[in-house]
């Protein structure tokens, strides 16, 4: 293995992915109000005047449960369901062009689950119609992208969605071993997967996704690389290769479907990683921020070339727009000053919706002291380095940050030079350990236990 053994040991505790900051558990705003988040939504406006925003939707209904799954979803075979929530998307939008003062220009729209596949291609696009008030949208303008299920993706899902602008597909795969998909209940024949990757191609998709994860049940080093090889049969633009995050307390049962002896660990699931990382870069893919890669064209890579790439609720992206706002139970609204959460049940969600209201239920209005670390932060999830400047609020705890590191700097991880903060090559598998010695919440808190997954 590249890393070493200790080094695993060492830094394998609990932490956050860094979506956000502050993280989700340090969240201040339990009982945050419709005007407390819009207000939030004008100072954005004020501060960055643009009216450009991403628009996240999220369609959360699986006809099956995986059980390696930490997103929130509907379990149900029962499509009729389709329509009432699509036309509650539609009202929860209706509102928000209601309470904003500026028409938003949509650059950015990712559909996220949940399915998303599992909706009608028809109810996409009475959804897509409503959002933006047209039937087509130029996809040089704007980025378009939704996850999808190969298993209940049809050729007239893609047809539809590339009709209308959508040249970004993800398709999830997590790993093709027989014993792995049947511990985490996501049986999906690699024959499925190229069928419709290839159709996808037909049609003209730009840049095709797959998701894998390592660190799954029954999970060997054979199983990710027999994954791996055949994944590069069909060489897809971008793959994302995230950690799975074993977090039982938080989502109850759902990953609870095998044993924790089944789980690999420390330095086992490194070597995951590791081996992985190995055969995508000989094949040609980059590694981009944490958990990403992506073939020198796509425009990721671009963005990582460029220093423009950005982190959201999303993951990494090429648009940096200043808001995303966020449709659908339990979605997470990012004003830059503010974060805003969506209802987590599908029944509440659409009650509140119907009776003219968002349904709003919990955020956090972020301080001045908490827009600078997310800055910085950001910075080193994206780029590996920051800038820590003069500003009297991070000079305050400049030190404390400085004697956090010290153990990441003296076993080669971080770099600093002057106010320069980098993460070294050896150091890019603990980014998360390094964004730790930024995070005053996390540092502030008396239990780390039990919130976050394991860094490694």
């Amino acid at each position: 293995m590249d890393i070493e053994k200790s080094l695993i040991h060492k830094y394998n505790v609990p932490g956050p992915r860094y979506t956000s900051y502050p993280t989700v558990p340090f969240w201040k705003n339990n009982e945050l109000s419709q005007k407390e988040w819009i207000d939030t939504i004008r100072k954005n406006r004020s501060f960055f005047q643009s009216n450009e925003i991403s628009l996240y939707i999220h369609l959360p209904y699986c006809e099956s449960l995986c059980t390696f799954c930490g997103c929130h979803k509907r379990i149900t075979k029962n499509h009729s369901v389709e329509e009432p929530y699509i036309n509650t998307l539609i009202k929860e939008w209706e509102i928000y062009l209601k309470e904003l003062d500026f028409k938003p220009i949509i650059k950015e729209l990712h559909f996220g689950g949940g399915t998303p596949t599992f909706f009608k291609p028809s109810e996409l696009k009475r959804l897509l119609v409503s959002l933006f008030d047209t039937n087509s949208i130029n996809p040089v303008k704007h980025e378009l992208s939704f996850e999808a299920h190969p298993n209940n993706t049809t050729e007239e899902h893609l047809k539809t969605l590339y009709d209308f602008g959508f040249r970004r597909v993800s398709f999830g795969i997590q790993d093709y071993s027989p014993v792995v998909q049947k511990a985490i209940h996501r049986i999906q024949p690699f024959e499925n997967v190229k069928n419709v990757h290839l159709i996808a191609k037909q049609i003209g998709y730009t840049s095709i996704s797959h998701d894998l994860v390592f660190g799954l049940p029954k999970q060997h080093i054979q199983d990710i690389e027999r994954t791996i090889e055949k994944t590069l049969l069909l060489m897809p633009d971008r793959i994302s290769l995230y950690s799975y995050a074993h977090v039982p307390w938080i989502k109850g049962n759902g990953q609870r479907g095998y044993d924790e002896k089944d789980l690999p660990k420390n330095e086992e699931k490194r070597e995951l990683y590791e081996r992985s990382k190995d055969l995508l870069e000989k094949a040609g893919y980059i590694e981009i921020g944490m958990d990403h890669f992506a073939l020198e064209h796509d425009d990721l890579s671009k963005a990582m070339r460029n220093k423009k790439l950005h982190r959201n609720f999303m993951g990494y992206t090429t648009k940096s727009t200043p808001m995303m706002i966020s449709l659908g139970m339990s979605s997470i609204s990012d004003s830059w000053f503010g974060f805003a959460q969506n209802e987590k049940s599908v029944d509440e969600y659409i009650k509140i919706v119907t009776e003219g209201k968002l349904p709003v239920f919990r955020g956090h209005i972020l301080s001045d002291e908490d827009v600078l670390i997310r800055k910085h932060i950001l910075d080193l999830m994206c780029h590996f380095q920051t800038i820590l400047d003069e500003n009297s609020i991070i000079q305050s705890f400049f030190n404390d940050i400085i004697d956090r590191l010290k153990v990441m700097i003296e076993d080669g991880l971080v770099l600093i030079e002057g106010n320069k903060v980098s993460i070294t090559e050896k150091g890019i598998p603990f980014v998360r350990n390094c964004c730790m010695a930024f995070d005053q919440d996390l540092n502030n808190s008396i239990s780390k236990e039990k919130m976050f997954s394991q860094t490694i």
